[in-house]
Formats: C-alpha cells, structure tokens, sequence
C-alpha cells in the first residue's frame, strides 16, 4: 500500500487564474470538459499566446506519460498525456500527475483512479461545484504489486477498454452519417439550396404545452409510468435511460402533459433546443413532461416529427433559439417564440425517407450500445478484481 504523494514526482492542478486568450494560436489551455477516460480531445480550447503559456506551463510543466484527472464538476476522468500532444496547459478543473517509472507503471495508475471514481465522487466538497483537493488526492492509498505484475493488469484492462472505445466510435460516426444524410437530402438548411418553402413552425403545430412543476410528491421508485426530464432528451432522441418513475395523478394537468407517440419535445430552458421524438415504447408505457420541456403535436400530413427534431438542432435551427433566448441571466424561451421558429418544408415523402433512414440507424445504434454495456460491465468487474 502507497500513498498516491509518494509515488508521483509531483501532483499539482492547473491555472486557478487563467488568462483571457487570443483568437488563434499553437498554444493551449484544456479544461475538464477535454479530458476522457484514456482519451484528451482538443474541443473549443482556449488559445494562448506564447507568453501566456510559458507562464501557465511553469506550474504544471506537461510531457508525454504525465497522468491527467479531472477534480472539479465532473469527477475522476483520467488520462495520460500522448507523445502526440505538446504545447498545452490546463486549468484547475484538472490535476496533473507525475508518476515514478521505476514504481508504478502510468497505465496501471490510470485505470486504478478509474476505479476510485466513485470513492472520488463521494469524497468531493464543495457547494456550487463539487470538487477534489490536492491533498486529498496525495493521501489516496493505492495498492502496488510489482511492476511486471502492473504491466500484466494493465495489458487486459487496455484490451477492453480499446473494445469499449472502437464501440463509441461507432456509434459516433453513425450519427454523423445521420448528420451527411440530411444535408444530403435537404441541402443545407441555412442556405436553402433546393428553394424549398419556409413557414413558421406555428403554422403546423395541432398542440402545444409545456410540462408540469411541482410533481417531486408523485415520483416514487416503483412508479408505474415515467417523468421525462431536460437530461432525456438530446441529439432528436428521448432516453429511457435514469428516466425518473412516477405515479401520476389523475388530474387535468396529467392529462394535458402527458405525451403522445410522434410528439416532439424541445428543452425551454437551460440548455435550449434540445430535441427528441416520443416514440410508441414510451407512449405506451405512459409519460409525462416537467417544466423545462415543451410538448408539440404537429400536423404530420405536412410535417414529420424526426424532419424537424433534426432541422432544429442543425445550425439554423440552433441560431434561432440563441436569438430568441428570452433572458441574459436564465436561458429560456415562451409559446411566442417556439410558434415564431422558422423551417424549411420539403415533401412529406423526403422527410418520411429520412426518418426511415434515422430509424434504421437506430437500429444499428441499438446492437452497438448493447454490446458497449456488456464490455463495460466487463471492464467493471475486472477493476474489481485486481483493485477490490
């Protein structure tokens, strides 16, 4: 057993003052928001200029094989740095580790952190954002075995931790083949390439609510239908997954909230313009809506659901919502401003050929994302194994 302290050179976080950044530049500053399990993305960095980053880098100074984990907002993602990769600094939502090669190999490090993520997260403190102190990181107790040993549980954690990322990817690029096919089919929306009409979004809708507040009473464990919420809908889908169970009443509110297959739901605030269609399994397991969302029911003899769920959340659907947010302090949008949305209307038998083609893709998604659970729960059971 070893303190996490005496096996690493040194662990520090980054920048708690970060500076405001340039436009373009060969310099970077990653947050949490970049770093993955095993994987860091270059994603909406802040640009540095060389200055600046000879300043950051003297307190973190990153190489190649340096181990990075997040310890602010989302807890216990680790990565190690790729030869790949220079000329980059962090902010303090990430620490970086220098782990001692002649005693632990950085690998073997990296997937026990993995492990320790919900020990991480139960740990954390904090009251607007949740976070992992230095010290608290320094004092973790870590079991070494000998380093060939290390080398040899690594070895099996990385194969199926290689399986589990092939599987994400492609899921990935099934989307963005979605993505391809509607600029395919439509043209770009922005641009209108193909002149179709434009008309308001309130010329097609039969039906339009938003959800309901204050129904914490009726959700219970083993509740008989489910509460949808802003976190299920994303990218023109509703997950069932952490759907909330409920037991609804039987009151005119259930009534006017409860959704139909085919409705389309758009978040109202927070994050606005998330979309997602009602399919039958949920339709028919029965569900509800809370108060971010909105439920339209629109005329399908003109519109289909899946068209225009993927329209809003292409770049002109998605400036619209930006425009019409209704507050500089709190997100969100009124019945004025979802009617007032604009969209391109293709033929209803293009639309219905596209949503076919999601569908179908779904289905591909579907067997994709089974396989990737039971590689996970794989990899679960392993880290148990070797870490406890």
């Amino acid at each position: 057993m070893a303190r996490l302290g005496d096996i690493c050179i040194q662990i520090t976080d980054g920048s708690h003052n970060p500076p405001m950044g340039v436009e373009q530049s060969n310099y970077l500053m990653l947050s949490s928001k970049n770093i993955d399990d095993d994987y860091i993305t270059l994603n909406d960095p802040r640009y540095l200029s060389q200055e600046d980053f000879e300043a950051e880098n003297r307190r973190t100074n990153i190489k190649p094989n340096d181990l990075l984990i997040t310890i602010v907002g989302t807890i216990g993602r680790v990565a190690i740095v790729p030869n790949s990769l220079t000329e980059f600094c962090v902010q303090r939502s990430v620490a970086v580790l220098k782990p001692k090669p002649e005693i632990v190999y950085n690998r073997f490090l990296m997937h026990y952190l993995q492990s320790m993520r919900p020990y991480l997260e139960q740990e954390s403190r904090g009251v607007a954002q949740k976070g992992i102190y230095l010290k608290q990181l320094s004092n973790l107790s870590i079991i070494l075995p000998p380093l060939d040993e290390q080398r040899k549980i690594a070895a099996v954690l990385d194969k199926v931790s290689d399986l589990i990322a092939k599987r994400r990817q492609q899921l990935d690029k099934l989307d963005e083949i979605v993505k391809s096919r509607f600029i395919e089919m439509f043209g770009n929306p922005k641009s209108n390439p193909n002149s179709y009409p434009i008309s308001q979004l309130s010329e097609h809708i039969k039906f339009l609510t938003s959800g309901s507040r204050g129904w914490a009473q009726y959700c219970v464990d083993n509740g008989s239908e489910w509460f949808i919420t802003i976190k299920n809908v994303k990218d023109c889908r509703i997950s069932i997954d952490n759907m909330q169970p409920i037991n609804a009443p039987d009151n005119a509110e259930a009534k006017r909230t409860k959704v139909q297959e085919g409705d389309l739901l758009i978040s109202i605030t927070a994050d606005l313009g998330r979309t997602g269609v009602v399919t039958k399994e949920i339709a028919d397991h029965g569900a509800y809506i809370n108060q971010h969302l909105t439920c339209i029911r629109l005329n399908k003899e003109i519109l289909n659901p899946m068209y225009v769920a993927f329209f809003m959340e292409s770049p002109a659907g998605k400036e619209q919502f930006e425009s019409k947010n209704q507050s500089a302090v709190k997100a969100g949008l009124n019945f004025n401003s979802i009617n007032s949305l604009r969209l391109l209307v293709p033929p209803l038998e293009l639309q219905n050929q596209f949503a076919a083609f999601v569908a179908q893709t779904d289905k591909s998604k579907l067997a994709i994302q089974k396989s990737l659970e039971k590689l996970e729960i794989l990899k679960k059971s392993l880290m148990q194994k070797y870490f406890g």
